[in-house]
């Protein structure tokens, strides 16, 4: 197709990259012709064999990719087409479909060795939530330090974890320890999964982790909304909460027989508000 016959070229190399809990859809497109391209309608279902409609449309955008977020912690396949309309109303022809599976989470497919909280997009089982904030300095002056088996989440583990720009922990960096006990030196990397209700929207930092002083990684947090230091429940119904996964694995090296410290640091940027996390046994 060309636009000088007046029809809408097909958006062209139509991919889709599963990853935790959401898959990125993405694809090329001309914009050199008349009218303009006004946006690009993502279609999506899971068989793959479907008609483009209004139930089945997931979003609509003006870039050449698209996030299907909150697809859930079980591995989830999806199809996807993308339509091009151009700034006259007029509609290309459905591109694709592509094919996209999204990454199953540890927390579905692992043997749980140490949790801290309940895995449900809620921080409300957490000390100090859904709002209270303002006595953490008092109540976790060293932060929090957890030792599974015999701490409890309501008491020793805050919902929010603050960094350095939040003044109201004191504008300095904040460490929290989870400890947990392994019967003997794993063979095999373990995983760490870190569930986030939401994060500060401008500057949700970096939060790096070690285990036994041996570093593992430095992550950088994903924006969220800023609200989950004041509301603790990211399912209810239009919740403006924007929550987010990380999971990665703990090294065997960084592992003994023993106790074990895992070691969270925030120092760059402000606070982000837990679901729950914890280490698991990865399903071989």
């Amino acid at each position: 197709m060309s636009a000088s016959n007046g029809t809408v070229p097909s958006a062209t190399d139509l991919a889709a990259k599963g990853e935790l809990g959401r898959i990125e859809v993405s694809w090329s497109a001309r914009r050199q012709y008349q009218p303009l391209v006004d946006h690009f309608a993502v279609y999506a279902a899971r068989q793959r064999n479907f008609r483009p409609s209004p139930d089945t449309l997931v979003g609509k955008t003006i870039d050449t990719h698209f996030r299907h977020g909150d697809l859930g912690p079980e591995g989830q396949t999806w199809y996807y087409q993308v339509i091009t309309v151009d700034a006259s109303g007029k509609a290309s022809e459905p591109s694709g479909p592509v094919k996209g599976t999204s990454v199953e989470s540890v927390t579905v497919a692992g043997t749980p060795v140490a949790v801290v909280g309940e895995f449900d997009r809620r921080s409300l089982e957490l000390a100090l939530a859904p709002n209270g904030y303002r006595d953490y300095l008092s109540t976790f002056p060293d932060g929090a330090d957890y030792t599974h088996g015999v701490s409890s989440p309501g008491t020793h583990w805050p919902y929010l974890h603050p960094g350095r720009a939040d003044k109201w922990a004191g504008s300095k960096a904040h460490t929290f320890r989870l400890r947990f006990t392994l019967p003997e030196k794993p063979g095999a990397d373990l995983a760490l999964a870190i569930w986030l209700i939401d994060t500060h929207a401008s500057i949700p930092g970096v939060l790096d982790i070690s285990c036994n002083g041996t570093a593992v990684a430095g992550v950088p947090l994903e924006r969220g909304a800023t609200k989950g230091s004041l509301q603790g429940d990211a399912t209810v119904p239009g919740s403006p909460l924007v929550p987010s996964m990380v999971e990665l694995p703990i090294p065997a090296s960084a592992l003994r027989s023993g106790e074990n410290v895992l070691t969270l640091h925030k120092d760059e940027g402000s606070w982000h508000a837990y679901d729950a996390l914890g280490v698991f046994a990865p399903r071989r």
